[in-house]
């Protein structure tokens, strides 16, 4: 199961964070994870191993958004941030759209994100 991860800049710590908390889950050898190029960078300097797309603002929103329209990417942890503005809005609403249209689960912050991986871990 490939698993897409995106962070904006004042949630990248939250996400390493994150995904040292679900170490377990993630390592299993069925979850392959690709992410944007900075959240990448940072996941991949925690120990994760990670394929990495272009930065977000470059077009790794829109490189993540085909994966899930081809059917490879089965899930999108993108941990936005509420309180700041992005130019680069309009990709990252057609990757949500993309998730919408592809049914795909999206988790935008911490909490929906621990359920999505709650439900694929092994007993």
């Amino acid at each position: 199961m490939e698993i897409a991860i995106i962070a904006h800049d004042g949630k990248k710590a939250d996400m390493v964070q994150f995904l040292n908390k679900n170490k377990v889950t993630l390592s299993q050898d069925e979850i392959k994870i690709i992410a944007t190029g900075t959240t990448g960078g940072k996941a991949e300097a925690a120990g994760f191993k990670v394929k990495r797309y272009l930065s977000g603002p470059l077009g790794g929103d829109a490189q993540i958004a085909a994966r899930v329209a081809e059917g490879k990417t089965k899930m999108v942890l993108f941990f936005k941030d509420p309180g700041s503005s992005h130019p680069h809005d309009a990709d990252i609403n057609m990757l949500i759209r993309i998730c919408d249209v592809h049914n795909v689960p999206l988790a935008t912050n911490e909490a929906t994100a621990q359920l999505l991986l709650d439900a694929i871990k092994k007993p």
